[in-house]
């Protein structure tokens, strides 16, 4: 039986408009993805009547296209991103901190945007973009918004260089213009979580994966669902520069994950964590949330005020 997504679901409406485009052959691919987007974002509480009923259609579609969906680090030719609108969650107190903040595979900048207007961090200004639409290998090429191509949810998948490092450039760009004594950060949720993970090495190391120079110095990377892209060549690159090796061991990180997540499978986030911590990444803290699916709920939320407000030195209202 198909997961049932109620029709009132601006996710929906934008998806069967996609659909009623596409030839028949494409409709199944296209609701899977809106399975997906209808499971994946943010929210305070599990849509129970979904998450069994998803993960076996998303396997089984996965499945079926996967023998002629190209791997995501596959291709040579140049590509050009063109990234959603951005929105901006001012500070209540004195500005202290700019976070940027990144949803996940096929969601906008706009949802978690009213999720961290209601957070009691007051000097903190949420910076919330979109990511570009484009085509993702694990749907078959079916576009969707996205930091980077996947092939796979997890760690073990192929990396989209290309895809990583513009997006994580496009974050750093957010951040260059924040005024010198701002502290600054990143955070997000799956595959957010992703690209602000692959943030901090970049931060580590002084550049991208292309080779560029990172020059935004981050204070605080928090990922929530999530996993760590490029971790097979991670620890070559931390042990042979010095320098990234004293940066790693006091990079302020945290990780959070549900053991019930579907999507992302905890397994996935508990290794990421273990990589890092083997890698040098000694200033981490890994928090697991037993029942807890691919969404938030307060009490992760609550970790994550607790732990920016003691990490960034935040002081409140005054």
């Amino acid at each position: 039986m198909m997961p049932k997504v109620s029709l009132q679901s601006p996710v929906y409406k934008q998806t069967k408009l996609k659909v009623e485009k596409k030839r028949s052959g494409n409709k199944r691919k296209a609701y899977m993805l809106l399975c997906l987007l209808h499971t994946g974002k943010s929210r305070v509480a599990p849509l129970n009547h979904c998450n069994k009923q998803f993960i076996a259609v998303f396997q089984a579609v996965r499945m079926s296209f996967s023998s002629h969906s190209g791997g995501s680090g596959s291709r040579t030719a140049r590509r050009t991103f063109e990234f959603g609108r951005t929105h901006v969650v001012r500070p209540k107190g004195r500005h202290q901190a700019t976070i940027v903040w990144l949803h996940g595979l096929g969601d906008k900048g706009s949802s978690w945007s009213q999720l961290l207007e209601s957070l009691p961090l007051p000097n903190i200004k949420w910076i919330c973009p979109t990511a570009p639409t484009r085509p993702v290998a694990i749907f078959g090429g079916f576009p969707c918004t996205a930091w980077f191509d996947v092939g796979d949810l997890s760690e073990d998948g192929p990396d989209d260089l290309e895809g990583l490092d513009a997006s994580a450039a496009h974050v750093a760009n957010l951040l260059s213009t924040e005024p010198a004594d701002i502290k600054l950060g990143v955070g997000g949720f799956s595959m957010g979580a992703a690209i602000a993970l692959y943030s901090a090495t970049c931060c580590v190391q002084g550049k991208y994966g292309n080779g560029n120079p990172y020059v935004v110095n981050l204070s605080a990377v928090v990922g929530l669902s999530g996993w760590l892209p490029c971790s097979r060549s991670l620890r070559s690159k931390i042990e042979g520069s010095h320098e990234a090796a004293r940066r790693a061991a006091s990079f302020p990180i945290l990780l959070c994950h549900g053991r019930g997540d579907d999507v992302v499978p905890y397994k996935h986030g508990e290794k990421s964590a273990q990589t890092l911590s083997s890698t040098g990444f000694r200033n981490l803290t890994f928090r697991t949330y037993n029942g807890l699916g691919h969404y938030t709920v307060p009490e992760e939320m609550d970790e994550v005020c607790n732990w920016l407000t003691a990490r960034l030195g935040l002081e409140g209202f005054h």
